[in-house]
């Protein structure tokens, strides 16, 4: 279903983005943990590869209770990452190798070490300073006025209540605080204009240093419903409940949302947002994390006043499953319509078990939250056939499609990651419960002999990995580097970047030529038609883009390839067996004329 013509289309419409995971994707001081010199060190492999902007996600100063987003200091880099000078070399190396340069924003939390949470556990209740969080008294326990429970019933998402109790400044127990999330991530409270006022800074802050957009965390979460009413559900990142499609400005209220998700007043906000920046040039981007359904309810985010694009979670928690692809590019492109805005596409991120072990699971449309050495192991070869398969056809669709950084090696989750090592707030809030997401979030390999896999840079002149300058801030290692900040499993040493540039038949290989040709015939910008080989029930999903013919065997028996094309690009060397396509591939397809 055509959008507009495929002229005139602002840089974000069909863009391909990477994102980086900066504590995982390159250390250039040999600490063990990555940072803002390691990822410009490494850029070229982004320009290589062939996508066309890179997400940060946070490197803001933090104490680091959920990976930096436990935010203290929204203006500056922590010292764990870096400095600022080290942020603006970074971005004038990406503008160097025309790659577009997005960040984190974390607006529903602030780190409980913020000077403004600092200055509200100082200040009495109802002073200005709580203003600015979700501070509450708590109601009535064992005797009238003691305030001993929580204000609500409300759940964290990484699990127990969503409330705190403070000591007041006279060392009694006072106020509670919310916090959807970690305790060390108190809410803010985006009914004060003084919060408004702060974050519209922090926009312009980041755009003056030329950033071309911001990835917004928890965007549906900032309004809280009034009143705070009880609702003791617990909700899941990423799922959301199932409803039916409707236009986008007719989009019903889920009965299932939560009262501090997805409430109306957050387009009141990105509505502003939207003209702070319309007031730089280079088409900004926002993009929200929106965990909503249905899909139409989504596209509300993505008004043109509002937002550029949002997540499609439906489309990841689809699964290996042809009718559920099928049936969530439907709703997608027929939701995104209604709004002149592109669909994202997405696969894996760092919030999610990578999609090459969830799809080598017995059932891969399931999506476990995390796996552990105790729970089934993924087989592992199956899911690469599947997820690289995967990764194709989404590379094929109309619209914008986002990669997390490893998947183009093939990368597998960290399924035996020991229990010792793990730092995700949820597997300790739910007592390991929930295993986590420590596992898609291990170091990245780039060569196979070196410590660490390469994700430590070498000393300038040494053998190993392809190293670039880095800045003062953070020189290069001349030491032995330390063990990565998490452990990684041996099978990485046969995904390492270095064994696969160059090599015909690789995962990275053939994600370059996907993202070479994506780009060549604009697919992005192209529109699906299903073709007559579409058969879902069949486990096949087949569509035209262009001149191209996309044609995935999600089933158990080999697909006739049709006579009058030639197989362009499979997804692997076991895809095509003379004229046929075999069960987990997928192939693209040209006319033979």
């Amino acid at each position: 279903m055509p959008i507009a013509s495929a002229s005139a289309k602002p840089w974000w419409y069909d863009a391909v983005i990477y994102q980086v995971y900066p504590r995982s994707y390159s250390d250039a001081n040999g600490d063990g943990m990555g940072d803002l010199p390691g990822i410009t060190a490494r850029l070229d492999h982004l320009a290589e590869l062939g996508v066309d902007a890179v997400w940060l996600s946070p490197f803001y100063r933090s104490p680091q209770a959920d990976a930096g987003y436990d935010v203290a200091d929204y203006r500056q880099v922590d010292p764990l990452f870096g400095t600022i000078d080290d942020f603006d070399a970074l971005r004038t190396r990406a503008r160097e190798l025309g790659l577009r340069v997005i960040v984190d924003l974390v607006p529903n939390h602030t780190s409980d070490q913020h000077v403004w949470f600092q200055e509200a556990l100082a200040a009495a209740p109802g002073s200005p300073a709580r203003e600015r969080y979700m501070f509450r008294p708590g109601l009535d326990g064992k005797v009238k006025g003691d305030g001993a429970l929580p204000p609500n019933d409300w759940q964290s998402i990484f699990g127990g209540p969503a409330w705190t109790r403070v000591v007041e400044p006279d060392g009694t127990p006072g106020e509670w605080y919310l916090h959807i999330f970690a305790s060390q991530q108190p809410d803010l409270n985006w009914h004060n204009p003084e919060v408004r006022t702060e974050f519209e800074a922090i926009l312009r802050f980041w755009l003056d240093k030329g950033v071309d957009g911001f990835r917004v965390d928890v965007a549906h979460g900032l309004i809280k419903a009034d009143g705070l009413p009880n609702w003791s559900a617990k909700v899941a990142m990423v799922e959301g409940s199932k409803t039916e499609t409707a236009p986008a400005e007719e989009a019903p209220e889920s009965p299932e949302a939560p009262p501090y998700f997805d409430q109306d007043g957050v387009h009141e906000i990105y509505r502003q947002w939207h003209k702070v920046l319309a007031e730089y040039d280079g088409d900004r981007l926002l993009v929200a994390e929106a965990w909503v359904e249905p899909v139409a309810r989504l596209m509300r985010y993505v008004r043109h006043n509002e937002m550029q694009q949002a997540f499609n979670f439906g489309y990841l928690t689809a699964g290996w499953d042809a009718l559920r692809l099928s049936k969530s590019i439907d709703e997608s492109l027929a939701a995104s319509a209604t709004v002149e805005r592109p669909t994202t596409w997405v696969l894996s991120n760092h919030d999610s078990v990578r999609h090459t072990s969830r799809f080598g699971l017995k059932d891969p449309t399931t999506y476990p939250r995390g796996i552990s050495a105790q729970e089934e192991q993924p087989d592992e070869a199956l899911g690469l056939h599947r997820g690289r398969a995967a990764s194709l056809l989404m590379f094929a669709l109309p619209g914008s499609a986002y990669i997390y950084q490893g998947e183009e090696l093939g990368l597998p989750e960290h399924t035996t990651l020991p229990a010792e090592f793990r730092q995700d707030p949820s597997f300790f809030r739910t007592k390991g419960k929930e295993t986590g997401r420590d596992g898609c979030r291990v170091p990245l390999p780039w060569s196979p002999d070196e410590p660490g896999y390469g994700f430590s840079l070498p000393t300038p002149g040494t053998d190993g990995a392809a190293t670039a300058t880095t800045t003062t801030a953070a020189p290069a290692q001349s030491a032995a580097p330390a063990e990565p900040w998490l452990p990684q499993p041996e099978t990485f040493r046969k995904y390492a970047a270095q064994l696969q540039s160059g090599v015909v038949g690789s995962t990275l290989e053939m994600y370059r030529a996907a993202l070479k040709a994506r780009q060549e015939w604009a697919l992005g910008k192209g529109i699906l038609v299903w073709s007559p080989l579409h058969a879902p029930t069949a486990g096949v999903v087949s569509f035209t883009n262009g001149k191209l013919l996309v044609l995935a065997n999600l089933g158990s028996t080999a697909v006739e390839l049709p006579a009058e094309f030639t197989v362009f690009l499979p997804s692997d060397s076991a895809a095509v067996s003379g004229t046929v396509l075999n069960p987990n591939a997928a192939v693209w397809l040209l006319p033979k004329s």
